[in-house]
């Protein structure tokens, strides 16, 4: 069973908190989890994509000339794809990339890759995030105490509303609540900063 050091917002050891191993402990399955992403990414396309057909353009239909003695090709409207503004042909059009994944490989994407984080030592528990204020700077030193830079990853059960207040101007932080966690999310940052209620919740929850 995998243990890890809890700190407080000065990154000084306050306890130790055992994880569970089917979720911080679990083999890795690269093929699992790059299905799951690509499902992941696929879903927030918006398929709104779309070209106009010879049907659909603007011009009229009329025959520009006649069939034959001009010496010219023959053409029957400028609405045709040879044409400059003309329609296109096979292009894209509107549809739904949306990817169903059952949950159970959902969450065996997500322990694969938060047991491989925690292998690679990028995961923080910090006893709680009881900030003083809602400042932006408040949060960046804690940050900076805590010894993590830029491009974390931070998860709660329920943030506070000073939690939320502090982050959000950080480009490079992004809050979730433990319930939206996701391997996307976990892969895509470099640092994971989480409560000890939140990976008490993951431990639970996940197992």
């Amino acid at each position: 069973m995998p243990t890890v050091d809890v700190v407080d917002l000065n990154n000084e050891k306050v306890d130790t908190l055992e994880l569970s191993d089917a979720v911080f402990a679990a083999e890795a399955n690269e093929g699992l989890v790059h299905q799951v992403i690509v499902a992941h990414q696929a879903n927030q396309r918006a398929g709104t994509h779309k070209v106009k057909t010879r049907g659909e353009v603007a011009g009229s239909g009329r025959k520009l000339w006649r069939q034959k003695g001009t010496g010219r090709a023959r053409i029957g409207s400028r609405r045709s794809p040879i044409w400059r503004g003309g329609g296109t042909v096979h292009g894209p059009r509107p549809r739904s990339y949306q990817q169903k994944v059952p949950r159970k490989m959902q969450v065996a994407a997500l322990r694969s890759t938060l047991s491989a984080r925690l292998r690679e030592n990028c995961i923080t528990v910090v006893r709680d995030f009881e900030l003083p204020s809602h400042r932006t700077k408040e949060f960046r030193l804690v940050l900076e105490a805590l010894g993590l830079g830029g491009n974390v990853l931070v998860v709660e059960n329920q943030p506070s509303q000073n939690l939320e207040l502090s982050s959000r101007n950080l480009p490079e932080v992004k809050l979730l609540p433990s319930s939206r966690l996701n391997p996307y999310v976990v892969l895509k940052y470099r640092r994971i900063l989480m409560s000890a209620s939140a990976a008490r919740t993951c431990s639970e929850v996940l197992a």
